[in-house]
């Protein structure tokens, strides 16, 4: 037990493409939206498709492969661990953002594959975003 650490791992479809950005100090990172889909029987014994949405940031030089190999459905399958921040929207309310911060990251599938047949989701609400 005492290896227990703040770690995870989710496989999901890219729902945008990646927005690389530079902190002011010339640092490279990308801001992504994963979308992972879990799919379970109601009580009535119906299928049904949940999904949930991730935020991940990817620091450093992993945005080179991060920019050249993925887009918008790109599956990937990623490791990191969860981080938690404030800040001051433009109304002056606070916000509270979860992300997660990815420590490594596979492409489970690029641009130059078929992707399979699974219909990637739009976002319901894009404009709380704060990117």
């Amino acid at each position: 037990m005492s290896t227990l650490r703040n770690k995870v791992q989710l496989i999901g479809h890219l729902g945008n493409d990646p927005v690389i950005k530079t902190t002011s100090t010339g640092t490279n990172y990308s801001v992504l939206r994963l979308a992972t889909n879990d799919l379970f029987k109601n009580k009535a014994g119906e299928w049904v498709e949940e999904v949930q949405w991730h935020t991940l940031v990817v620091w450093g030089n992993q945005n080179n492969t991060i920019e050249k190999k993925c887009s918008r459905g790109t599956k990937l399958m990623v490791e990191g661990k969860l981080t938690y921040r404030n800040y001051e929207s433009a109304d002056g309310g606070k916000r509270y953002v979860t992300e997660i911060k990815v420590d490594s990251f596979l492409i489970l599938s690029d641009q130059n594959c078929s992707k399979d047949d699974t219909p990637i989701p739009q976002e319901e609400d894009e404009e709380d975003l704060p990117f």
